[in-house]
């Protein structure tokens, strides 16, 4: 399996080229990309020990999700400046603050990118075929790519637009959750868990990486931090009274 060595190399290298480029925000490309590099180093591993349909199925879904996500990510920062979090975080860093970035956010980045694939990475070591446990994560995995993809394009069409400016988003899927790209998360990371799950001791393994991924997203740096940056906002208030705030449901009336 990678190990965290391969990830403290992939993120050491985003290190320096985020030093290059004078921006720290680039390390939020890497997430995406660190999965994908996960999977594909999983897969090449453990030729001739797992299933190879199993082994394809997940590296592919892996590598796509990792993909769009970094290819989205990476449009959006595309001519902006240094990300506000990070400014923030650097500002009141102790010592040295490029050292405390690599520490806080680099490497513990890539700590976090090894234990959320552990599923992955497992799922390329199991010998019997795919069964409907597999399969089902695979359709649960579907459902959540396109609701973040589709959120994420509803979003970005909506800021495009200078008559919505300064404008809460409550279109689309943003009417039925606040943070659509974050739910859709949560299913791609449940469903690859589900390809270890008609393996008992794999699953028991390493269902904490759902778990942690599934916290990270509503407690941690997704839809928690977010909320704190948008509650001033004009018409949040009222946005967030009549919106689920993760699992999507009809928008209340009133």
């Amino acid at each position: 399996m990678p190990t965290l060595a391969h990830k403290a190399t992939v993120m050491l290298v985003t290190f320096a080229i985020a030093l290059k480029k004078g921006v720290h925000r680039i390390v939020d490309v890497a997430w995406g990309i660190g999965f994908g590099a996960v999977a594909l180093v999983s897969y090449g591993l453990s030729a001739g020990d797992g299933d190879e349909v199993r082994r394809l199925v997940v590296t592919v879904l892996t590598v796509v999700w990792g993909l769009r996500l970094a290819v989205h990510i990476g449009r959006r920062g595309r001519g902006h400046g240094e990300d506000p979090r990070y400014a923030k975080m650097l500002a009141k860093a102790p010592g040295h603050p490029q050292l405390y970035a690599l520490r806080k956010v680099y490497l513990l980045q890539g700590a976090l990118v090894w234990l959320v694939s552990l599923p992955v990475q497992a799922a390329h070591y199991l010998t019997g075929p795919m069964v409907w446990w597999a399969w089902a994560g695979a359709v649960l995995w579907a459902v959540g790519l396109a609701f973040e993809a589709i959120g994420d394009h509803q979003l970005a069409r909506f800021k495009a637009d200078p008559a919505n400016q300064g404008k809460i988003m409550d279109r689309g899927l943003w009417s039925w959750t606040r943070h659509p790209n974050y739910f859709g998360d949560f299913l791609v990371w449940w469903g690859l868990f589900l390809f270890v799950c008609q393996a008992p001791a794999a699953a028991a393994a390493t269902v904490v990486a759902p778990v942690v991924m599934s916290l990270l997203l509503t407690k941690g740096s997704g839809a928690a931090l977010l909320e704190r940056h948008m509650a001033d906002r004009p018409g949040y208030a009222a946005y967030r009274a009549r919106t689920s705030g993760f699992f999507p449901r009809p928008p209340r009336r009133g």
